[in-house]
């Protein structure tokens, strides 16, 4: 939304557009922005299916180490959570869970008992 003061300011300094002229540029730039967010779309599938979608990977700017890292030690890095517990959820059901201790994965207890029973 426009705030008041700005939509005075503008509408004292412009003329009025008439109405059709509106629609005809309005209906231009639709089909650019079509256009345009048709080709991104293209370009993004062609990246993927050529392996680069991920960009910083493929230009030098995350290295091999990063790149393996799990996205929830990642992001704990990032936000500098030293002390994290890690909850796997896939669609309803909870798939894993584990700790990040000082930066570092640790597996539960109760999921080691359960591994060395098996």
């Amino acid at each position: 939304m426009i705030h008041k003061w700005l939509h005075k300011i503008i509408r004292r300094r412009t003329k009025p557009i008439p109405e059709d002229v509106a629609v005809l540029w309005k209906r231009r730039l639709s089909l650019a922005y079509g256009f345009l967010a048709w080709n991104a779309f293209g370009l993004l599938v062609y990246s993927i299916y050529q392996g680069k979608a991920d960009w910083a990977h493929y230009h030098g700017l995350k290295s091999d180490e990063e790149m393996a890292m799990p996205p929830a030690r990642a992001w704990a890095n990032t936000l500098g959570i030293k002390n994290a517990k890690v909850y796997k959820i896939s669609g309803l059901t909870k798939v894993d869970e584990y700790d990040i201790v000082e930066g570092e994965v640790r597996l539960n207890n109760e999921q080691n008992k359960e591994e060395e029973l098996s």
